[in-house]
């Protein structure tokens, strides 16, 4: 699979082209049936199928005071859309030039570029370019002149209720994984790079990576048993979110640190995938960091009882 930022790039221009047009924020079981049509459309017209996504969510440019926080990290949403199946990914950089475009100038670079498009499939209250001014029907006039098909998809409900990145958010917020597995088609998991913490846990006994989620959705706060994916190896580990009110730190941040069960090394500066497992428990201020200490000992003896 290819990504690429330049549509003029693409492998194999001489093929026709199938587009899946998204911010795939969380590619949940909605925007997996936009991609899946794409991929159908492309394999049965012997076709490219190629998703088009954004490297930052457009409100961080549009709206920054209404950007939400994201349920994927860039590198966890390529991996999920390139296991669909797509041939490439074209990564647009969503600045404030690219905001300007109108959706108009937006179809027509992409049917230049590609140089012919077959079909564009988007969820059918998709809308963007300029003040949002596309929508599936400006694509349906575009396709009209430009020959291409437009897919329009209606959105995917589960129990009842559309599934969206919003309800997803809500779900997670709220503490309810399972709910949040089902509409993201696999069980819930959360990514970062592993950032330089203050050594606390190494110096407790139980060194544990500190993980750069500042712009991510997040479960409450808690301790988790986890899976552990970190250099295409995974690990049981014991994963704490939360202030560490223990601490009485006079500014306190959101910290995201994970411990790998029987686990050795330097793993500074790379990226874990972390897929829940089982809350363990509630974040709680303990008396002392002796009393810390040996709830996480406790902790980790409960997770190892989970995985087992």
């Amino acid at each position: 699979m290819q990504i690429i930022q330049d549509a003029t790039k693409l492998a194999n221009p001489q093929r026709n082209v199938c587009v899946a047009v998204g911010v795939f924020d969380g590619v949940h079981l909605g925007h997996q049936q936009v991609i899946r049509r794409t991929i159908a459309d492309a394999r049965q017209h012997s076709a490219l199928a190629v998703a088009i996504t954004f490297d930052r969510h457009p409100s961080t440019v549009i709206a920054p005071e209404r950007t939400p926080p994201l349920i994927y990290s860039l590198p966890q949403k390529l991996r999920a859309i390139g296991s669909l199946g797509v041939d490439a990914i074209l990564l647009i950089r969503f600045d404030l030039a690219f905001s300007q475009q109108s959706g108009d100038v937006f179809i027509r670079g992409l049917v230049r570029d590609f140089g012919h498009i077959h079909s564009i499939c988007v969820g059918s209250n998709f809308t963007f370019g300029n003040k949002r001014s596309g929508n599936v029907p400006l694509l349906k006039t575009l396709g009209q002149e430009l020959k291409f098909i437009v897919h329009g998809l209606a959105a995917v409900s589960l129990d009842g209720k559309t599934v969206s990145s919003t309800r997803i958010r809500d779900t997670l917020r709220d503490g309810n994984l399972d709910p949040a597995s089902q509409m993201l088609g696999r069980p819930y998991s959360v990514a970062g790079r592993v950032i330089q913490g203050d050594k606390l846990g190494r110096q407790l006994g139980y060194p544990t990576a500190n993980l750069d989620v500042r712009l991510l959705a997040l479960p409450p706060n808690a301790v988790y048993a986890v899976q552990a994916e970190v250099s295409a190896k995974t690990y049981e580990a014991v994963l704490n979110i939360g202030y560490r009110p223990t601490l009485q730190h006079p500014e306190p941040q959101l910290r995201a640190e994970v411990h790998l069960l029987d686990f050795t090394g330097d793993i500074y500066g790379q990226e874990i995938e972390l897929t829940f497992v089982e809350k363990l428990r509630a974040e709680q201020k303990f008396a002392s960091i002796d009393a810390l200490k040996a709830q996480i000992g406790h902790d980790i003896v409960r997770a190892r009882a989970v995985f087992a």
